[in-house]
């Protein structure tokens, strides 16, 4: 069997995700990757065999989603290009983390593609979402990577094609322990809104910032640049964790009971609804940041169990590699 694994490279998750999935997709047959999308700072440990710049969501230094950088920044003429030009009739089944190229090739070719990803599980009406509708968001969610098929993830059990997490081997090894001080990642703010917040809320901030090329310190805040050997260091041992709503920081962070708070990157509607899921399930939201807010769930007590089991072999198995 000859498999292509298509993924976003936008963000982190869709590559920590295929860190895990690809091993065990070489298993049983023989797989190709493809990758789109351009920002993210983990550095995949497989080969990947097709590179393209595809089209990415674009942000602004202030929390918020650029649809100017967006619009302006993605050269729409050559997705379609590789639209058109991708082959893929090779493939006996086509799985896709969240990459519009392939996803429109294949509909446009009726290729057997299935949607293995976050984002399909937000396709989903039994998934919570914000009470006010965002309909360009929405759209977004259901034509970027038009799919027939889809099995999603999230941090419940919403609907029966909506598994848990897969969550890296690289956080189960881990050994979690709770040591005073705070990890952020907000990718999504400047260094500078970072500190003028957190610098008037008293303990220890390690900040990991993808704007930052050196390590410094400013009074009771830690400047970071991305690594990612430092950044599940200080992760194993923080006590909480301030980052955006992504998918897989915060599930990570569930896994290992560690405090979690959340500010959804402004006018990106899944980020909106992952936010809004665990706002349900109890945990501290924002739309900006606040230092009282900030404050008052530093001197909270905060936990969550979760059961999140290491079954992703036993899904691809039974529901991916089984699709017809």
């Amino acid at each position: 069997m000859k498999v292509l694994y298509a993924f976003q490279g936008t963000g982190n998750g869709h590559i920590a995700r295929a860190q895990e999935i690809i091993p065990i997709l070489k298993k049983y047959a023989e797989v190709d990757t493809l990758i789109s999308g351009h920002q993210s700072q983990l550095k995949a440990d497989f080969d990947i065999n097709l590179r393209f710049k595809g089209i990415s969501l674009l942000y602004n230094k202030t929390g918020g989603l650029s649809y100017r950088k967006t619009f302006t920044e993605n050269n729409i003429f050559e997705a379609v290009k590789n639209i058109k030009q991708l082959q893929l009739s090779q493939y006996d089944l086509i799985i896709n983390d969240y990459e519009p190229l392939t996803a429109w090739s294949s509909k446009l070719r009726e290729l057997p593609m299935i949607e293995l990803s976050h984002q399909a599980s937000l396709c989903f009406e039994e998934t919570p979402k914000p009470l006010k509708k965002d309909l360009l968001g929405s759209f977004i969610l259901n034509y970027y990577v038009p799919s027939d098929r889809k099995i999603g993830f999230h941090f419940e059990n919403y609907h029966p094609q909506i598994k848990k997490p897969v969550i890296r081997k690289k956080i189960r090894g881990l050994n979690p322990d709770r040591k005073g001080y705070y990890l952020v990642y907000l990718p999504s703010f400047s260094d500078l809104n970072i500190i003028q917040i957190l610098k008037n809320i008293p303990v220890e901030w390690k900040v990991f910032s993808k704007y930052s090329q050196l390590h410094y310190q400013q009074d009771n805040i830690e400047i970071f640049p991305i690594d990612e050997i430092q950044f599940l260091k200080y992760f194993e041992n923080c006590e909480g964790i301030l980052c955006n709503a992504g998918f897989e920081t915060p599930a990570e962070a569930l896994f290992m009971d560690k405090k979690l708070f959340v500010i959804p990157i402004h006018n990106q509607y899944e980020q909106e609804c992952n936010a809004f899921a665990l706002e349900k399930m109890g945990f501290p939201t924002s739309k900006i940041l606040n230092a009282e807010e900030i404050k008052n769930w530093v001197n909270s007590e905060q936990h969550f169990k979760v059961d999140y089991p290491n079954n992703i072999e036993e899904i691809l198995l039974s529901e991916v590699l089984s699709f017809q």
